[in-house]
């Protein structure tokens, strides 16, 4: 590949395993936002939570990135969610990457991120059949939840801090929105401290 030519499938293959986060669309590589400690808390609380209600039930997997999802192969695209579920019915998708639709996934709104860059992947999940999608801002405090509906997204409720979210493919499965926060705040905290105590000499009275 080139800078000048899109990647093809094949050479996807034969490319070296990466834990970069990037997309890749109509060939081109789009380098995701650079995640920080507090999107990998968030996201590590969210996905125990999600984790752990999937096994105990034995519903199928939790994957969390960076895992590639092959939307198409030529033109090739490839998105990375930051969570997916793929129920066991579903598993004819698991193969050296995702082929296909997860039944749900989540993304990660990071702090001062352009909700444009999740926003475009929103097509692609939608063309593979993505049932459900949780859309969760750090900033906000929020977690929008989207079902497909006739290759649609609609969305169904955002919920905030003292507020449950519900999914309806995980059937039984709810979320509370400060749970899936619960180390933002702590996070926060400390690096306004750090801030603080950075300042003149970094030496406080």
């Amino acid at each position: 590949m080139t800078a000048n030519k899109p990647m093809t499938y094949q050479e996807y293959l034969d490319s070296p395993v990466t834990l970069d986060r990037f997309d890749i669309v109509d060939g081109d590589l789009i380098w995701a936002p650079k995640p920080d400690l507090l999107h990998q808390s968030v996201l590590g609380d969210f996905s125990v939570m999600v984790r752990d209600f999937v096994e105990e039930r034995k519903l199928g997997k939790v994957f969390y990135a960076p895992l590639d999802i092959i939307v198409s192969e030529a033109p090739l695209r490839v998105r990375q969610p930051d969570l997916m579920f793929i129920s066991n019915e579903n598993s004819v998708i698991l193969r050296q990457y995702v082929h296909g639709g997860p039944d749900w996934i989540a993304e990660i709104l990071r702090k001062n991120d352009n909700r444009s860059y999740i926003e475009g992947k929103l097509p692609d999940y939608a063309r593979i059949g993505v049932r459900e999608c949780w859309i969760a801002s750090i900033e906000a405090r929020t977690v929008e939840v989207l079902q497909l509906e006739a290759d649609k997204w609609k969305r169904l409720c955002i919920k905030g801090i003292g507020e449950t979210v519900e999914s309806f493919v995980l059937t039984g499965f709810q979320a509370s929105v400060d749970d899936i926060f619960r180390d933002a705040e702590s996070w926060e905290r400390r690096a306004v401290r750090k801030q603080q105590g950075g300042s003149g000499n970094g030496r406080t009275a």
